[in-house]
């Protein structure tokens, strides 16, 4: 079997700067889910994932969600977009996830380079806008088919693939069609014996990791109007109820400054902390520097390693995002909108619902608002939400990657939670009834949704391997 893998790495290592144009061309797809005039962008790479897959002889279907009401206007959601490679009764059956849009980025936001082109700078990092996030390791499992391919070797397991088009965008549509089509015992997630998704990241920048924790999302609007239109604030400033005043009386009341969500009733379901829990991150390869790296900065809340890793896995937190409809550009301008729209979300942990996460949500900005007095109009809701999420450990799914990763990096992985959300995992976990793998590719400091997004060469190139290194292990042990 080690001939297999030998023959496999050689190939790889042979096609590196192929697998780097590859990925620049799909870097140069600006698919951003959430901005309406990009939306013809996301479908081209959609298509771009479906002329690949069928080249490689994957059986492709095409899943259209339905329409998205956005920037007020009526869109087609992006397709989903699902391969099936094989099926072999006598092998397992591996369901692999990603998705093929972007968060959005633009140069004056502070890029040191175009977001759409990738550049590999002196540090063998390829930056570019969904290099790391998810464009990466979406990509790679194709080069896994491809290298089985012209080596001539049997793919050791049956691969089924669902990429989509709006996971930075709360994956809209793809729950209900996973939760339908599962009820299908002949449908397309017929015979999956586990899931692997590669979206997320290492802990550190040094030392891989396998991820079985992730916390879940709510995402907020808090909307508050007024004046029919914008005003000048010398001719009505001081005589009108300003809708911006009174958003932040609100907003400044949902968070304390050291991270403790105000919101009364939101910590009375977090699950409480075992034991055997708290040892675990004795454990871990991590120090604050490593969050300082990240970060670029060392304005960390905490001042150990187990308490910011607490904050940041295992406890909800609250962030405020942004202002819709306020002036934002270089200048001074002396505007009064007639509505601004504030955007925070929590990121929630085990035993919290997001039900009851809005209610209490609304049910507090509501009774905070009306103490306020004022004429102007209030609303709140919440965009999305999507559970967290834990995994069981111990199964062949966890079993089979901790052995490639070895065998791929010659170190035992981390086990590790995350901060951040991917709501399809629970998901897939709770219709499917099976086993969810998280398998990062890229490293903690990669910048995922932030400028300057990277993923380093070396992360990309030994991914792969990983990849068809963990295929190989599951055939080997399952």
């Amino acid at each position: 079997m080690s001939a297999v893998f030998e023959k496999l790495f050689a190939h790889v290592d042979a096609n590196v700067k192929s697998y780097i144009d590859r990925l620049a061309e799909v870097v140069a797809i600006p698919s951003v889910s959430g901005e309406a005039v990009r939306r013809p962008d996301v479908v081209k790479m959609g298509e771009w994932l479906v002329t690949e897959l069928k080249r490689l002889g994957v059986s492709v279907d095409i899943h259209h969600p339905g329409k998205q009401e956005i920037e007020g206007q009526s869109l087609d959601l992006p397709p989903i977009v699902l391969g099936t490679y094989g099926l072999d009764p006598k092998k397992k059956t591996v369901l692999v996830y990603g998705h093929y849009d972007v968060q959005p980025a633009f140069k004056e936001d502070g890029w040191a380079t175009d977001p759409w082109v990738l550049v590999e700078d002196d540090k063998g990092r390829l930056i570019g806008r969904g290099s790391t996030d998810d464009k990466a390791p979406v990509i790679s499992w194709l080069w896994v088919i491809e290298a089985h391919q012209k080596l001539g070797l049997e793919m050791p397991v049956n691969l089924k693939m669902v990429f989509e088009g709006m996971e930075e965008s709360g994956s809209e549509g793809l729950d209900e069609y996973i939760i339908e089509e599962a009820k299908n015992s002949e449908g397309f997630f017929k015979a999956v014996d586990c899931v692997c998704i590669s979206d997320n990241y290492w802990l550190g920048s040094n030392k891989p990791c396998l991820t079985y924790g992730l916390r879940g999302i709510s995402y907020f609007m808090l909307e508050v109007s007024g004046p029919g239109k914008d005003l000048h604030s010398g001719v009505f400033g001081g005589t009108v109820h300003e809708p911006m005043t009174d958003l932040f009386q609100v907003m400044s009341k949902l968070v304390s400054p050291t991270g403790k969500i105000l919101v009364p009733g939101i910590y009375d379901t977090v699950a409480p902390v075992t034991e055997s829990e708290d040892k675990m991150y004795d454990t871990l390869d991590f120090a604050l520097s490593d969050i300082h790296s990240a970060m670029e900065s060392k304005v960390t809340i905490h001042n150990t390693e187990k308490e910011a890793l607490m904050a940041r896995w295992r406890f909800p937190s609250l962030s405020i995002h942004g202002i819709e409809g306020a002036f934002s550009s270089t200048g001074s301008k002396t505007v009064i909108p007639a509505k601004v729209v504030g955007k925070f979300s929590i990121r929630s942990v085990p035993n919290m619902e997001p039900e009851k996460v809005t209610e209490l949500v609304t049910d507090f900005v509501t009774k905070e608002f009306q103490k306020i007095g004022t004429k102007n109009s209030f609303n709140v809701s919440c965009a999305h939400a999507g559970k967290a999420w834990v995994a069981d450990t111990n199964h062949f799914n966890f079993v089979a990657a901790e052995k490639a990763i070895e065998r791929v990096f010659k170190v035992k992985p981390d086990f590790t939670r995350e901060g951040g959300s991917i709501p399809v995992t629970l998901t897939f976990q709770e219709a499917l009834n099976k086993n969810v793998l998280l398998l990062p590719m890229g490293r903690a400091d990669d910048g995922a949704h932030s400028i300057n997004e990277k993923i380093d060469k070396s992360n990309y190139i030994e991914g792969i391997k990983l990849l068809a290194s963990y295929l190989h292990e599951i055939s080997l042990i399952a």
